[in-house]
């Protein structure tokens, strides 16, 4: 299965005993209800994934990764288990199956893939939708972390020295430059020598991804080699996703500072840097 795939290809393959869909549809406080919206209509079979509840309740950073066994468990009771094929989607304005996505290959599952043009091209399409929550048979899925993909607070303090990565921040360029306000506790700017590509540019205007040539002009517009290390980040570790999976579409691995800014910008201890890149 291809990391990303077309609404064509996901109706000929509902129904199929190994694949899983998924809707992961995560909102800002204040703009509405993802749980709510999903039950309303979503893709036949499709069940919840609350990134919401899907973090680690141990600290007061938001949307930070749970323990491998808090992971496992969750996706056992949505039915998703090794072996299963899962695709992914939202109807998000701020794409957040990505993170889903970076969510479950961290976490172990292999075969994993994004729907192009989520919810919105699905229903467009005139598409069959249904309401409800699905019934669903749990399935073991093995606890597993694999970190190589996430970076930390140490991790991303050792890199303003060595520069051994390039960051690249998905926050828009107000909020990257530091002119616009952060939440509380948080002090406005980005990281030292880093990058800027606001996360919905590597998208067309009918909200499917953006691929091949267009996709890498967009981040070298921002000053982005790509044959080099890279490490996205954003707010929160959520549109830091969608850079990090475009680059997955141009067969770039890379990794994701998970604290991002909420870390970053609360930490008296880190620099901080303010206006646009350099």
């Amino acid at each position: 299965m291809d990391a990303l795939v077309s609404t064509d290809w996901l109706e000929k393959e509902l129904g199929a005993f190994d694949l899983r869909v998924v809707d992961a549809t995560w909102l800002m406080p204040g703009e509405g209800d993802a749980a709510a919206a999903y039950e309303q209509g979503h893709i036949p079979g499709a069940v919840f994934m609350d990134l919401a509840e899907l973090a680690d309740s141990n600290t007061s950073l938001p949307n930070m990764l749970p323990s491998a066994e808090k992971f496992a468990s969750r996706m056992q009771s949505l039915g998703l288990g090794d072996g299963s094929r899962i695709v992914v989607y939202d109807q998000s304005p701020y794409k957040t199956a990505a993170r889903a996505w970076w969510m479950l290959r961290t976490f172990g599952a292999h075969d994993v893939a994004i729907l192009d043009g989520g919810l919105a091209k699905w229903k467009a399409e005139a598409r069959k939708v249904e309401s409800g929550k699905p019934q669903v048979r749990h399935r073991h899925f093995t606890a597993w972390h694999d970190a190589k993909g996430v970076r930390t607070l140490e991790q991303m303090k050792a890199n303003v020295g060595t520069k051994a990565e390039q960051v690249l921040d998905a926050r828009s360029p107000d909020r990257f430059a530091g002119q616009a306000a952060e939440r509380a506790g948080v002090q406005p700017g980005h990281i030292p020598g880093s990058r800027n590509l606001r996360y919905d540019q590597i998208f067309n205007a009918d909200g499917t991804w953006k691929q091949g040539v267009a996709l890498r002009a967009a981040f070298e517009q921002a000053g982005v080699d790509l044959d080099k290390p890279i490490v996205t980040t954003c707010g929160s570790g959520i549109t830091a996703a969608v850079l990090l999976f475009g680059l997955h579409l141009l067969g770039k691995d890379a990794a994701l500072y998970d604290g991002s800014w909420s870390e970053w910008g609360a930490d008296p201890s880190t620099p901080k840097e303010l206006g646009a890149a350099a």
